[in-house]
This record gives structure tokens, sequence and C-alpha cells, in this order.
């Protein structure tokens, strides 16, 4: 018999689960910190246990949002006494304008007018869930560094919070939590009981995680560190740096999947990086390969990968080296799937690949080589095998001329779960409204245009639906774009190398491909600039060797 405690209310479906757990949430705590007229009708409701957030904006009614619904709290708009009343009862606003509630989990954002005054909350409910790490429970005592992946709301920092107890109580590790906006361990200078015996150091400023990260290893001699959403290039080296002395890392990064972190140039590092890399001619014909590959750059900062699909079903890539080097050759090492069934017995299976994203599966009669597979991108079609897009804040119009003007095969849907891919711009995407939202949350693929104009909209749909320009001539045995831009780089350098051309500048790439084609010319002892705006800023290899 399952078994559910939840401290203070009634089991919900929220957290219904498989194995015994224990749910604390501190709700009293934070509806003391509201306004009584918004915090009775709270304390009165039915589904309290499904309460998610609590959202007050100045001239509206207050609001909570549930599971599955949202309720107006009280009739009454929301003044600035409402707003005083709660900014009276709250911990400081950092940096990241999150405050919270001392020793729980509660996390209260602002948002605030072109002068600074706080003229909205959104008070989000923090819950200790004891029990949720049972299904990777064994790969803690590994001592392996483990990075954990997945949608948001999927779980991952209040795994991270369970892994920081057991880490600290069942094995006994020192273990030092960097704590950037105070989620793993609640506000104040008390961290929640929810980390157990784990120390944690709180960050003045997101933008110094890095350094509080090796701060921890230089003064605090800790076994293990644990990180919450490792997103920069400097958080990400710090984190090799960790992993270099010997301690244990255990993180959550920004993406899906293991893939997304593959492709990722911000990121990569933490699964080894990717660099181009070319072959002498005897070992391209042993391999069977072009003489230009991608390959794995270096030792991965992190041993095990954990995609999390929820608290009962989760993704283990056992060996992150060997699964980077398979998705980089194009073939594919399937994760170890594991699940919780119906018993509440967890059990083990390998995932077939029909079960995969259709990104990291091979194509039957596909081209062959190191690169082929990696770039595939999931195509799930509308009318004869289209990409349904759905435009948010880009002109329709503008989107309809270049798919009929470049014949491309791809369609426009009115409703976001209709689509394959969401193209927005990138001032639609930073307001974050609740369409990127939903999407996200969806997983669906989103393309962010820095302006809306129409070169950025040609360039956009023909990446979404893999069409790439026509090419002067495509490399032996076909392949995707980033195989013909590495092989034109490769054969460029050879030119100038071999004295038979003074410069040769290539076709417009990102700026992710442009870098390869840049370390293809320092193979080469070729010099390398790149040049022109974006989205035409190409490559210019020339003789010399002074790269820039």
């Amino acid at each position: 018999m399952m078994e559910e405690r939840i401290t203070g209310q009634q089991p919900s479906p929220l957290q219904a689960t498989a194995f015994p757990r224990t749910v604390t949430d501190d709700l009293d705590a934070l509806l003391d910190a509201l306004p009584p007229r918004i915090a009775e009708p709270l304390r009165r409701h039915e589904d309290r246990a499904e309460l998610l957030e609590i959202v007050m904006d100045l001239g509206r009614p207050a609001e909570a949002r549930f599971l599955n619904q949202e309720i107006v709290l009280s009739p009454e708009d929301v003044v600035k006494q409402d707003m005083d009343y709660v900014l009276g009862r709250i911990g400081v606003f950092g940096g990241d304008n999150r405050a919270g509630v001392p020793r729980t989990l509660h996390r209260i954002s602002a948002i605030r007018n072109r002068k600074g005054a706080i003229v909205g909350l959104t008070c989000r409910v923090g819950r200790a869930v004891f029990g949720t790490i049972r299904i990777i429970e064994d790969l803690i005592g590994t001592g392996k560094s483990i990075l954990l992946m997945g949608k948001p709301g999927v779980g991952k920092t209040t795994m991270l919070r369970e892994m920081a107890r057991v880490m600290s109580e069942q094995f006994r590790r020192r273990v030092v939590i960097v704590d950037t906006s105070n989620e793993i361990g609640g506000d104040g200078d008390i961290p929640h009981p929810g980390i157990g015996r784990a120390r944690r150091m709180q960050v003045p400023s997101p933008s110094l995680q890095h350094a509080v990260m090796i701060e921890a290893v230089e003064n605090h001699m800790p076994q293990a560190i644990i990180i919450d959403e490792i997103g920069t290039e400097l958080e990400a080296s710090a984190a090799r740096t960790i992993a270099e002395r010997g301690v244990q890392l255990v993180a959550t990064a920004h993406g899906n999947t293991l893939e997304n972190l593959t492709m990722n140039p911000t990121l990569a590092d933490l699964v080894g990086g990717i660099q181009a890399v070319t072959l002498g001619d005897e070992e391209a014909r042993r391999r069977g390969t072009q003489k230009t590959i991608l390959e794995r750059k270096a030792p991965p900062t992190f041993h095990i990968v954990v995609e999390i699909e929820n608290w009962n079903r989760v993704a283990v890539h056992l060996d992150t080296a060997e699964a980077v080097d398979s998705l980089l050759q194009g073939r594919l090492i399937p994760p170890e799937v594991r699940y919780v069934d119906d018993a509440g017995n967890m059990a083990k299976e390998n995932a077939p690949l029909s079960q995969l994203p259709p990104s990291v599966r091979r194509p039957a009669n596909g081209p062959r080589g190191p690169m082929s597979g990696v770039l595939e991108r999931p195509r799930s079609g509308g009318d004869k095998g289209s990409t349904r897009i759905y435009p948010f804040g880009v002109s329709r119009g503008g989107l309809d001329r270049a798919i009929r003007s470049l014949g491309l095969p791809a369609q426009l849907v009115d409703d976001a779960r209709q689509a394959d891919v969401v193209i927005t711009t990138k001032s639609y995407y930073r307001r974050r409204p609740t369409a990127v939202r939903e999407a996200e949350g969806h997983a669906l693929p989103i393309f962010v245009l820095r302006k809306n104009s129409p070169q950025q909209i040609e360039q956009s749909l023909m990446t979404v639906c893999n069409v790439e320009k026509p090419q002067a001539a495509a490399p032996p045995g076909g392949g995707d774009g980033m195989t013909r831009a590495m092989h034109e780089a490769e054969e460029a350098a050879r030119k100038i190398a071999g004295g038979d051309a003074e410069t040769v500048e290539l076709g417009p790439q990102t700026s992710y491909i442009r870098r390869l084609q840049h370390q293809v010319a320092e193979r080469f002892h070729v010099s390398s600039h790149s040049n022109g705006r974006e989205p035409f800023r190409r490559v210019r290899l020339f003789r010399g060797y002074r790269n820039g």
C-alpha cells in the first residue's frame, strides 16, 4: 500500500506519486504575509493543496492559480496598501527581483514600473517533497557528477533539494549548495530543513554564481556541490574547474535533452564540447568519412545525464562521453529508461528507437558520416509532410509571401497546439507571454527573430523547413547544412594552403558554424576572419596564419 503524508493538508493529484512521500508546504506562512481579505478565501478553499501561486497587480483583483483553474480572491482591486502589507512581511528583494518568506520555500517575484516601484507580485508556493529521488538514488552513491535536465515544471529543483538531503544525511557527505535565488534552501539566513545537513551559500547577484561556486570549493572543502540552473559560459567553466578538483557535482541546466545540450555552444562544455577535426587522407578512408568531422573536445564535466519526464519516469545516460560520441557519429545508444509501474515498483529498460525524439533518430537510408543524424530536425507534418508554423508577433503576410516565393513545404496554423514550431520576435519572447510559456511547457521548438524583417523571415523559414540555399557543389555522399559548410571550409583552406588561391569567401552561416569553420582554418594554418552583418555574416579565408 502506497502512503503519502502532506503536512497541514490533504493529498492532491499534484502530489500523487507511486513511492511513499512526505510533502510540506508551510502554506500558512505564505498566507500570513498576504492581506486578510486575500488570504482568507484561500484558507477555506478545499483545493488549497493544488495552489500554485497568487498574483497581485495594482488596479486589478488578486487571483489564485491552481493546477486546473484560476479564481478571483476578492472583488476589490489591489491597492498600494496591499503591496506594502506584503512587502513588510517578506524578505528583501535581490538583484533578480525575488524575495521569500524566511525558513520557507515560497518565492515572491516583483514587477516594477519605470521608476523602480513595485506594481505587481507573483507569490509562488514552494513545497519540499521528501522521497522524489528513489528512482535515481543509486546514482548518488557512485560519487559521479550528475546533470539533471527537463522542461520547466517537471520538478528539477525539488529533486535537487531532496538529493542534498539524501547525500548529506544518508551518505554522510559534506554537501554545499550554491543557492542563487534561494529556491533550494528557502529565504532567510537559516535554510529550510528540506536540505538536511547540507550547508547553503547564498549568492548576492545571479551574475556572481560562478564566483560563489569557486569560493565554495576553495573555502569550505565540500565533497559535493549542488547548483540549480547552470546557464552561462562562466558557470560552465566554473563547473569544469570544480569537477577537475575531484568534487562531485549535481546540477540542473537549460535544455530538455542531451542532444539539446550538445548543440548549445554556451553549455556544450558541460558534456565535453564539440570541435571540428581534420583527418588525414588515410584515416578518413579508414573511417569511411569526410576529412572534416565533429568530435568531442574534452572529457565531460558530468559523467551522468538524467532527462526528467516526471518524478516517476526518467531517461538516464550512464556514460555521457559514450552518449555524446555516438550522437556525433550518427548512431545512437538508447538511454536507460527508469519508471515506476502500476504496482509501485521501479523498472528499467533501454528505450526503443521509436520512442526517442525524431531529432536523434538516424534515417535508414540517409547520408552516412559523423555529422548525420545529429542535425536532423524533427518533422511532424501537416499537408503532404509540410512544417506547421504558428506565428506570434510576426507578420503573417510576410511569412505567407516568403513561403510561396521560396516554395517551402510549410503552412501557417492558427493554434499553437497544431504547430510543429513557433516563430516569434526577440521583443515578444522577452516579455514571456502566455503563448510562449505554453509552447515551452509542451517542449515546442521556438524560433526567435531579431527583428521582423523579410530577410530574417526568409532565413527562419529555411531553417525550420530544413531547406538550404543552393550550393556550388555538394560534398561527397550528400549531407546536411553543417556538413556542406564544413566541406566548403575544408576545400577552401586546402586551396589556399596549396597555393591555388589567395583568398576564398565562404557562404553565410550561423555563428556556431562560423566558429567551427575558423577551427578548420587553424588546422590548415590558414588565416580566417568573419565579416558582413547578420544574417549574411560569413567567413573569409586567406593566406597567412592569424585568426580573428
